[in-house]
């Protein structure tokens, strides 16, 4: 029977993986990877030999429709991302949805995802949150974070390193300099850390220590 199974994968430490993704990917007859390459690396260590190929941003447009055609004719297909659970913040919304229009099965296994461990450990309220992704680079930015300033649930953003203290100074900007933020890095691996403190106070920790990896910052709401 045709089902496409979206699969979690480690965010960094590959003892996260589960026995059930691991049976799922082994037992599938094709797996769609963001990156073949990045996946190599872990279907090779868990000894998975399942076809593979590439489904990302730039290609997902295109490679839909072909999918559930091959779906339909009974195929069972495997999306796995880079890290963590597709779709989010990552490739997988648009073959999900298609698959859903079309009638056909998705099954979500539970997995990794990196904003659930950072909102947890950073000591904000998550009873309820909001989770943002990435913020505009540039077109929207300067609206969206005024639209933000005003939020009282608690905030989850994905940054690259690069961009950590653009992103801090705009938050002192925009949310002010006492807002609370907290910010994880690099989770599950060997230099895991979380520096948890005032947008301002932050900032002056990574200006004078630039950030390396990945990046998840958990804002506080704005205080009624």
């Amino acid at each position: 029977m045709s089902k496409l199974y979206i699969v979690p994968t480690p965010i960094g430490n590959l003892e996260d993986m589960t026995f059930r993704a691991v049976k799922v990917l082994k037992e599938a007859d094709l797996i769609l990877a963001e990156d073949t390459r990045t996946s190599g690396k872990l279907l090779k260590h868990f000894e998975i030999n399942t076809p593979s190929q590439s489904h990302h941003m730039h290609n997902e447009h295109k490679t839909v429709e072909g999918l559930i055609k091959r779906l339909k004719s009974g195929t069972v297909i495997a999306l796995i991302s880079d890290a963590g659970t597709p779709a989010i913040s990552d490739p997988g919304f648009l073959l999900t949805r298609a698959c859903v229009e079309h009638g056909i099965e998705v099954d979500c296994l539970p997995g990794a995802t990196a904003f659930v461990p950072a909102l947890v450990n950073s000591g904000l309220p998550n009873d309820k949150f909001v989770f943002e992704g990435f913020l505009p680079v540039k077109k929207g930015r300067q609206t969206r974070l005024l639209f933000l300033a005003e939020e009282t649930r608690t905030i989850i953003f994905y940054e690259s390193p690069h961009k950590l203290l653009k992103t801090l100074t705009h938050f002192c900007e925009f949310f002010g300099e006492d807002r609370l933020v907290s910010v994880s890095r690099e989770l599950t691996k060997l230099y895991e850390e979380t520096i948890r403190g005032t947008a301002k106070s932050v900032l002056e920790h990574y200006t004078n220590k630039p950030p390396k990896g990945e990046i998840v910052i958990v804002v506080g709401g704005k205080q009624k």
